[in-house]
């Protein structure tokens, strides 16, 4: 994926969360249901957030932001720790 790729992602993800809302608000679904979509979206953003910056910064240092890879969830949801 190029960086324009992610962002528009990025943007549909942030779209999808706010429809999660929506839908918790208008009583179409439940908190928990709410609680596992946005989990999930969460993760997924945090995968994106994370690529966007290797790939920046793959460039800002004279290397191919091509060779960013995915990482899994469970290695970005580190960086927190």
């Amino acid at each position: 994926m190029d960086q324009e790729q992610i962002l528009a992602r990025i943007t549909a993800m942030v779209d999808d969360e706010r429809k999660l809302r929506d839908a918790l608000a208008s009583g179409e679904i439940d908190n928990t249901t709410e609680q596992q979509r946005l989990g999930q979206l969460e993760r997924e953003l945090d995968r994106c957030w994370d690529l966007l910056r290797q790939r920046r910064a793959k460039s800002e240092f004279g290397e191919n932001p091509d060779d960013a890879q995915v990482r899994p969830s469970s290695q970005v949801e580190n960086y927190r720790n």
